[in-house]
């Protein structure tokens, strides 16, 4: 069957204005305009910034007059001093706006740069806890448009940031809901590029993302609903995505899926996040791939809260067997998609056992756990996935 990009091409508001299509990256300063952006900023990696992609996006900006700079000191984790950096960057070009442009890490920079353009506080001050993000001077935001290339984190559907706190070597969510992209360029062909491995490594952070939603506690049928359809997707097409990245079908749906998973946690996330934070500053491991080693150690570990839920998921993705058959289908897509069974394979060892522990059950994201988390625990699923053992 021939592909049709009109099929994949519209435009939707859930949550926020989505340009989606192929080719749709021609509407760039158009979007800027529409926010009123004379000079933005367009905040990158390095990996992304010498390619053609990142050269055309900025070319469309230029020949529409409005004069672009670009930004790219973005780590894989991305820390305070690179949003410091941005910020220079940012108030030095007297930048209007932000341009968001990459895979997750660079998307979080960006929105993280956006909000400090304006306030008198640290970064820090705005971690989401409590009501820490009352004290943001919402004027003092930029606005910003978001331009994923990678199918996994979602960050452009989402209101925070994580950066790492280079003083405690913690991840840290920043939070306020005027970091939430005005506009989102979601282009498949952009992702056309993206070697197999990170189609993976990424394709897998989506499914995180949908799967800790789904199970995540309390009531929010909807949130469960988008996660549901967002793990249907990530079965049925990333497999496909990773085996010929040149799949335009598969790559739209897998931008959709990463879209909906950022969209789905809003009801919670759990311990495979809680995990793969502190192994992430710690180790400075890719955060989907992490992810993506602590899912099925983790699964086993919340399996008495979940198994019932987990009946109901098979059921609807089609498989076979309840809970061990999501939980089988999990390992087989793994080992597909080359996905590590071990953190010794990702370079993580033993030494930091308990300080990883510590970290996690203290991380924002563990209380959306269905289990209750505490150091055992964490410490036990840490256990697991260094020895490999289900």
């Amino acid at each position: 069957m021939t592909f049709d990009p009109s099929a994949y091409t519209s435009n939707w508001n859930y949550p926020t204005q989505m340009r989606f299509g192929p080719g749709r990256i021609s509407e760039l300063p158009r979007a800027c305009s529409s926010l009123g952006m004379s000079r933005p900023l367009l905040v990158t990696d390095p990996g992304l910034s010498g390619l053609q992609i990142v050269r055309d996006s900025l070319a469309l900006c230029e020949d529409a007059g409005l004069p672009t700079t670009l930004f790219d000191g973005v780590k894989p984790n991305p820390t305070g001093s690179n949003v410091e950096a941005g910020l220079a960057t940012y108030h030095g070009n007297s930048c209007d706006g932000v341009i968001a442009f990459g895979g997750g890490s660079a998307l979080d920079a960006a929105k993280a740069v956006a909000l400090m353009s304006g306030q008198s506080k640290s970064l820090w001050d705005f971690e989401d806890r409590g009501s820490n993000w009352k004290a943001v001077d919402p004027a003092g935001v930029a606005p910003i448009i978001a331009v994923p290339t990678t199918a996994g984190t979602g960050s452009e559907v989402g209101r925070a940031s994580v950066i790492l706190d280079e003083r405690d070597h913690t991840k840290k969510i920043i939070f306020h809901p005027k970091m939430l992209p005005s506009i989102v360029i979601s282009d498949p062909v952009l992702t056309v590029g993206l070697p197999p491995k990170i189609t993976a490594a990424t394709g897998m952070d989506a499914l995180a993302h949908c799967l800790e939603a789904y199970c995540a506690p309390g009531f929010h049928p909807m949130a469960e609903g988008i996660a549901v359809e967002g793990m249907r997707l990530v079965k049925e097409w990333l497999p496909r995505a990773t085996t010929d990245g040149r799949d335009l079908e598969a790559r739209s749906n897998m931008l959709v899926a990463a879209s909906m998973g950022a969209t789905a946690f809003q009801k919670g996330l759990g311990a495979i996040h809680s995990l793969s934070h502190p192994v992430g500053a710690l180790y400075d491991t890719h955060h989907g791939l992490t992810n993506a080693v602590f899912m099925p150690y983790v699964l086993q570990f919340n399996r008495p809260a979940i198994e019932d839920r987990m009946e109901r998921l098979a059921s609807w993705l089609g498989l076979s067997g309840g809970y061990q058959g999501f939980l089988d289908w999990v390992l087989a897509l793994r080992a597909e998609l080359g996905i590590p069974h071990r953190l010794s394979e990702i370079g993580v060892d033993d030494g930091r056992i308990d300080e990883i522990a510590g970290m996690a059950v203290v991380d924002p994201t563990a209380p959306g756990n269905p289990l209750p988390l505490d150091e055992a625990g964490a410490r036990k699923m840490l256990v697991m996935a260094l020895e490999g053992t289900v």
